[in-house]
């Protein structure tokens, strides 16, 4: 399987971070090996101490496609998730500086937390679900996929342009504004709706 990234695909997260608003999608992979298991922590990684959750919605891929219209999008997923893109903060901005690659920042082991799945039958609208993060009890970010720049069907259809889309791939679609510091002992919570997609301790 493979892990399919879209970044700044909302404004007010573009905004925060102060960068240019895209023309199209912005794309990047994520190897398996940076999945955390189911019910393990998040460790530092050695390298660096400051790193941001990102949570974003999550798309599971349910059939093979290429060069997918977006019409037909909607068949090729039948389960959403919420997960969060761990990102080592200062180090990508060297990159970013540099204009160089972002993997070492994004993909390094541990960097991808995917959370439960649900059909996408229990939410009236994909275009406009609720989901936020809360750290130690607290709501650092709300997002709602009305906000996206480009929406999951489109996202899937351009995404296939570039990449054949297998069984199992999972769609990282963007996360929204309030990304921030994580540190030992945290505790982050995800909700996609009111269903609780996830939970996970920082080590």
């Amino acid at each position: 399987m493979k892990i399919i990234c879209v970044g700044r695909n909302y404004v007010d997260h573009i905004e925060e971070l102060k960068n240019d608003k895209p023309d199209e999608p912005i794309l990047f992979i994520k190897p398996d090996t940076s999945i955390i298991q189911k019910k393990q922590p998040f460790f530092f990684p050695h390298f660096t101490n400051d790193i941001h959750y990102e949570v974003e919605l999550l798309v599971r891929i349910n059939k093979i496609g290429k060069h997918i219209q977006t019409k037909f999008a909607p068949k090729y997923y039948d389960e959403i998730g919420l997960g969060i893109d761990f990102t080592a903060r200062s180090l990508q901005n060297e990159l970013k500086s540099k204009s160089l690659p972002w993997e070492k920042a994004k993909s390094f082991d541990g960097s991808t937390l995917i959370g439960d799945w649900f059909s996408k039958k229990e939410f009236k609208n994909i275009n406009n679900i609720n989901f936020s993060l809360e750290r130690n009890g607290s709501k650092v970010q709300i997002g709602n996929t009305n906000k996206m720049l480009w929406k999951i069907d489109e996202l899937i259809s351009y995404v296939s342009t570039f990449f054949t889309l297998k069984i199992g791939d999972v769609l990282f679609t963007g996360t929204p504004s309030g990304v921030g510091n994580i540190y030992k002992n945290d505790n982050l919570r995800g909700y996609l709706e009111r269903k609780i997609a996830f939970s996970i301790n920082i080590k």
